[in-house]
């Protein structure tokens, strides 16, 4: 089973945005498809139930946890056995057991972040406790990094840049603050759900994940919004395969090397 961990500690990132669209993608191609919701506002599952009869049918399994701390195999939670690929919608503030134990699940992490100051000072120290605590240095799971809800005109996407640049993780592309999700999110539908000619723009925005997911070579974003055939991995950047042996030390380098974040430690 692949299983794709949606996740950032910080509320209104947009996980759910990108949880549903992954998952509507997936079962769109026949793929059987379920998503484990950990959140306890329940958004996913809320999306799940306004899903029409004609789209093809997603697992929902309610995962979200009743103090912010228990593993998930605590909860009461199915998955289908058959389940190919499993996305998990992780509440904000996730921390400790909880964090390591769907870090320790995990393919994939995909960590959504919104161009704004506060945003990207919680993702920075995220990130932090992600591989100081939450156990992403010693695990095998693929991370990467994409801006949500991005408008055309974002003050803070510049520092955004900057600080996914300093981290040398791979930035795969920029959700736009479109209204298309929203249209999808109320009818229970992903963008590739809906009239393609209506959402050529959202689906584009998508295909650099998908690539990256199915182990294909992503075409990083770059400032001006265009993209590079240079492809950044964690195993290929000298910055992160230090993160094995130097740890707390290291990371506060990188985060300090955007010049926005040297109060971080």
């Amino acid at each position: 089973m692949r299983t794709i961990l949606v996740i950032n500690s910080k509320g209104g990132a947009g996980k759910t945005t990108l949880t549903t669209n992954l998952a509507s993608y997936y079962a769109s191609q026949k793929i059987r498809t379920a998503i484990l919701d950990c959140d306890p506002q329940g958004s996913s599952m809320q999306w799940l139930r306004q899903r029409p009869g004609h789209v093809e049918n997603i697992h929902g399994a309610n995962a979200a946890p009743t103090n912010g701390a228990a593993p998930l195999n605590s909860h009461r939670m199915w998955v289908p056995d058959n389940t190919e690929t499993l996305i998990i919608d992780a509440p904000a503030g996730i921390k400790g057991m909880l964090l390591q134990d769907m870090v320790r699940r995990s393919s994939f992490i995909v960590i959504p972040v919104a161009p704004s100051p506060i945003d990207i000072h919680a993702t920075a120290s995220f990130i932090k406790e992600l591989f100081l605590v939450g156990g992403a240095r010693n695990s095998k799971a693929k991370i990467a990094v994409i801006a949500n809800r991005v408008r055309d005109s974002s003050p803070g996407y510049e520092a955004l840049e900057r600080f996914l640049t300093a981290l040398k993780l791979p930035f795969l592309t920029k959700i736009s603050d479109s209204d298309n999700y929203i249209r999808a999110v109320e009818r229970g539908l992903g963008v590739f759900e809906m009239e393609e000619t209506d959402t050529l723009a959202e689906r584009q925005e998508f295909m650099p994940i998908f690539r990256w997911l199915d182990g294909h070579a992503h075409v990083p974003v770059n400032q001006d919004g265009g993209s590079s055939d240079k492809v950044v991995s964690i195993e290929q950047s000298g910055k992160f395969s230090g993160l094995r042996t130097t740890g707390k030390t290291l990371i506060s380098s990188i985060l300090s090397a955007t010049g926005k974040f040297k109060n971080i430690s």
